[in-house]
């Protein structure tokens, strides 16, 4: 087990989606927030990302949402959150997510998500971000995902070592239960990175 305070919520601001969706996402924001931990997401104020940090502020704990300035100026920022931090683009967005983090849980997405989870894991890959990072398979959302990265690893796109960069859930309490429980990953991979 590693120091655990701050988690990052990758997840959809979609609002047309399947409610088991947003249940999940509200248990885990209940989960972290009744934790004492701080949930760090992109601050959107729609779908799953707001209901991660309600139910989180409901909880009692606290949300740092990091958002670029021309989502702010589209009106598309939670405006409840504990901490706003603007930042002048998405790159900036996910590295100041990343930096702030102690692990990362993903849940359900679209591009936006699938881009910041796939991101993640190849900075993880690379020595980059050591941290925990865990996919909430809600309704196996996710199983297609991890049907390539079994074809990317079984075609030596990808080691054998690479499967440990991740860890699956089937609920919010199992995702929890990850972060707190999955080792960080050895830096020393950086000599493994290239196959």
């Amino acid at each position: 087990m590693h120091t655990l305070s701050t988690v990052c919520v990758y997840c959809a601001s979609s609002t047309r989606i399947d409610p088991a969706y947003a249940a999940d996402a509200r248990r885990l924001g209940t989960l972290l927030g009744s934790r004492g931990l701080r949930v760090v997401n992109g601050a959107g104020n729609m779908g799953l990302m707001a209901a991660v940090s309600d139910a989180a502020l409901a909880a009692g704990g606290c949300v740092t949402g990091v958002i670029p300035r021309f989502m702010v100026e589209q009106g598309w920022h939670h405006k409840g959150l504990t901490e706003l931090i603007e930042v002048d683009t998405m790159h900036e967005r996910k590295q100041t997510m990343a930096r702030l983090s102690d692990a990362v849980i993903a849940l359900p997405g679209g591009c936006g998500t699938l881009e910041e989870l796939l991101e993640v894991i190849t900075w993880k890959q690379l020595g980059l971000y050591l941290n925990p990072v865990v996919l909430l398979n809600t309704r196996g959302y996710y199983d297609p995902l991890l049907r390539m990265f079994d074809r990317a690893v079984d075609e030596h796109f990808m080691g054998e070592r690479h499967r440990d960069l991740w860890r699956v859930a089937r609920t919010p309490d199992e995702a929890v239960r990850l972060v707190y429980d999955t080792p960080r990953w050895d830096p020393s991979v950086r000599k493994f990175a290239a196959l």
